[in-house]
């Protein structure tokens, strides 16, 4: 009869501990439990811990709680200003509500990841290329209230996302970079007259104040020739007043020759004065010689006429269009 008792209560103990070990469930701490008793949801999440469950007619199933990190895989789309990019980021997301990630979404990873990738593509739509490279911050917050609006429903809230990466063109990076060296050596020749600028203001003060002493200028002469004798080198330094240098220059355009092949500029005389015309004189009567020969009749005065030998004239017709020569 003992060992009969005793194989009984063995069995029992043996039960039992097959049964603790089927009923027996350990959830840990980032996790959350949710039983479903002959597939309905009963009771509250179960916390972590050790927790029991009828065999063959519970299931218990476990969500974790830890933020998971959601790579989108890169979309490509078109700008507003209709540049071609692509742009990839990542979400940062967890489960609040464990019950709601398992009854009301079939997987709650790959829905999160789906409606991040179309949010995405609608966020590359609506912003120009500036806003994609400088203004992020911006564009994350409004890529986290899309995807954030419909997973809360799911029992899924987001805390962040983030824009890794935006991939440009070639031809589009290359007239970016063609923009910025442009840009930058705007800046450098601003920069450049501005010193040159205020170098020129201070070598005219300069100026203005060394003119009331000569003694200064001379003395920064020196001082210049110091400071080139003290390095080690052959350079020879002659001080030349700039008044000898006009003064030579002035001697060499006054005793230089003309050149060959150039006219002698003569200078202009002053117009003619036009005077009244003089009289003619009086026409004497001319005598004819026996052989035809116009003598002039001698003055009455007493002036002897011209010789005849002298006074003759041969008359030629003009029978050209020129001018009458005698």
């Amino acid at each position: 009869m003992v060992p009969e008792l005793t194989g009984a209560i063995v069995a029992l103990i043996c039960v039992a501990l097959v049964y603790m070990g089927m009923a027996a469930r350990v959830v840990k701490q980032y996790e959350r439990g949710v039983l479903f008793r002959l597939g309905r949801v009963a009771g509250e999440v179960r916390p972590p811990g050790l927790t029991l469950i009828i065999p063959f007619v519970d299931r218990l199933a476990k969500v974790n709680m830890q933020i998971v990190t959601l790579p989108i895989p890169a979309q490509e789309g078109i700008t507003r200003d209709n540049v071609t990019v692509r742009v990839d980021a990542v979400v940062y997301f967890r489960v609040v509500d464990a019950t709601s990630a398992l009854i009301k979404v079939e997987d709650y990873k790959f829905a999160v990841s789906q409606m991040a990738q179309t949010s995405l593509r609608s966020i590359i739509g609506k912003s120009d290329l500036d806003d994609l490279l400088s203004n992020r911050e911006q564009l994350n917050q409004g890529l986290e209230l899309m995807i954030d609006s419909p997973a809360v429903g799911w029992g899924i809230q987001v805390d962040r996302v983030e824009i890794k990466d935006v991939s440009l063109p070639d031809t589009m990076k290359r007239s970016m970079a063609r923009q910025a060296e442009a840009d930058r050596e705007r800046r450098a020749r601003i920069i450049n007259a501005d010193a040159e600028l205020q170098a020129s203001k201070k070598l005219a003060e300069a100026a203005q104040q060394m003119s009331g002493t000569p003694a200064a200028l001379q003395l920064r002469l020196l001082q210049t020739v110091m400071a080139v004798s003290a390095e080690k080198n052959s350079t020879l330094v002659l001080p030349i007043p700039v008044e000898l240098l006009h003064f030579l220059e002035r001697g060499n355009r006054a005793d230089a020759p003309p050149a060959e092949g150039t006219a002698h500029q003569t200078p202009e005389q002053p117009p003619k004065e036009i005077t009244p015309q003089e009289p003619a004189p009086p026409i004497t009567p001319e005598e004819t010689t026996p052989n035809g020969d116009r003598t002039q009749a001698p003055d009455l005065n007493g002036a002897p006429g011209p010789d005849p030998e002298i006074g003759h004239h041969h008359l030629t017709p003009n029978t050209g269009g020129g001018p009458r020569t005698d």
